[in-house]
């Protein structure tokens, strides 16, 4: 087991001593940011640079300036993104003029963001904590009275908000309305993807999503929508296939990679997801979700020892998440090794005895284990709890 693990952490050495895309960087720089270490982002930042002259690079180390206080690279750094890709860095100003409380500019700029690609919602501006001191300022309020967003844009705002809420009637209405005023709308069809994913007619939603991407083969919102659309229609192999065109698009969402990663593993790809999630790690170590989903890739390869590294470095990390205890437990069981499967299944039971799965499954290591009494309080408490599957293992070894 030692070996192993020291396996795994061999692997993560080998994600950071290979040569990694930019997008890597980017990702990397923005964990880094999260994690409360912005120096250390700025830094990596600033050695990707020298090979990756690229406005993404200089918006995120202006993040990370941003992050650590200084408000002077950063402006520099929003600028010099602006001079390679025109108003990329115009909302980084606006955040950092309204940080200072210098509203006129921080408006200034936020208006030129608006008139560009890079706008954004107003669910995002509004939310966004760098502009709670300009609510009360008069030039904050004048912003606002400009209509800024087009009918369209403004009823599937109203969509999104409806569906989010459950009320799919409402959003339909709404559709209604906006399919017969705009039915030639971009808009309008990536509306009608909405409807349908909330509908569970996935095949529709891909269909329209690959229609509009056909056209517009940037668009990272509509390329996300149809990722999340083939996965939960069946469909992994394309699922990954469309976040790997977010990740070469250089979106820095690590999560891009957990959710591949769980692409390869519905297609076999162990290797590759194995890769993913090692790289995930790098930049969030210790993972909960990304260790599991690891093992459980490697376990669905058949790696039953591989698969028990990664769950036994989860327990160790995690030891109060019954989680972690049943990811173990259940490998352990599908090898048939009942002891070792019992005792896993009795520690979560202790942190989350209101899990009437485990409850079975301990049950049935335990009747391997020739422990019959022991079983039967188990199947009786899984009954219990609503699982009907435990009444065959009740009529067959407790009911004398």
């Amino acid at each position: 087991m030692k070996r192993t693990l020291f396996c795994i952490a061999i692997s993560f050495i080998t994600v950071l001593a290979s040569g990694q895309k930019p997008v890597y960087y980017l990702m990397k720089g923005k964990a880094l940011i999260e994690a409360g270490k912005a120096g250390e982002a700025a830094a990596l930042l600033t050695g990707a640079i020298k090979d990756n002259q690229d406005a993404s690079f200089y918006l995120w180390r202006a993040e990370a300036y941003l992050a650590k206080g200084d408000y002077s690279s950063a402006i520099d750094d929003f600028n010099s993104a602006n001079k390679m890709t025109a108003a990329s860095g115009e909302y980084g100003l606006a955040r950092i003029y309204a940080i200072r409380n210098d509203a006129a500019t921080a408006v200034y700029h936020l208006e030129l963001s608006m008139r560009s690609p890079f706008r954004k919602s107003e669910k995002e501006i509004m939310t966004d904590p760098s502009f709670t001191l300009l609510e009360n300022r008069p030039e904050w309020r004048q912003f606002w009275k400009k209509d800024w967003y087009s009918t369209p844009e403004k009823r599937v705002t109203e969509i999104e908000y409806s569906i989010s809420t459950g009320n799919l009637a409402e959003a339909k209405n709404i559709f209604r309305s906006l399919s017969s005023s705009y039915p030639e709308d971009v808009i309008t069809e990536y509306s009608s993807a909405l409807i349908s994913i909330a509908e569970s007619k996935y095949a529709d939603a891909v269909r329209t999503l690959t229609q509009i991407l056909s056209e517009n083969p940037g668009d990272i919102k509509c390329l996300r929508l149809l990722a999340s659309a083939q996965e939960v229609s069946g469909n992994p192999a394309g699922a990954s296939a469309s976040y790997t065109s977010l990740i070469n698009m250089n979106v820095a969402d690590p999560e891009l990679l957990l959710s591949r990663a769980g692409c390869y593993r519905k297609t076999g790809e162990t290797e590759k997801a194995i890769d993913d999630i090692a790289e995930y790690l790098d930049f969030y170590p210790g993972s909960k979700k990304a260790l599991s989903l690891a093992g459980k890739a490697a376990s669905a390869a058949g790696d039953n020892i591989r698969a028990l590294s990664y769950f036994s470095e989860n327990v160790r990390l995690h030891p109060n998440d019954p989680e972690c205890f049943i990811d173990r437990a259940n490998s352990y069981f599908m090898s048939r090794s009942w002891e070792w499967a019992a005792k896993d299944y009795g520690m979560s039971l202790d942190l989350q005895p209101g899990n009437s799965e485990a409850w079975l499954n301990n049950g049935i290591s335990l009747l391997n284990m020739g422990k019959t009494e022991d079983a039967c309080y188990n199947f009786r408490k899984a009954f219990n709890l609503g699982n009907r599957n435990s009444t065959e293992y009740l009529s067959k070894y407790c009911i004398k």
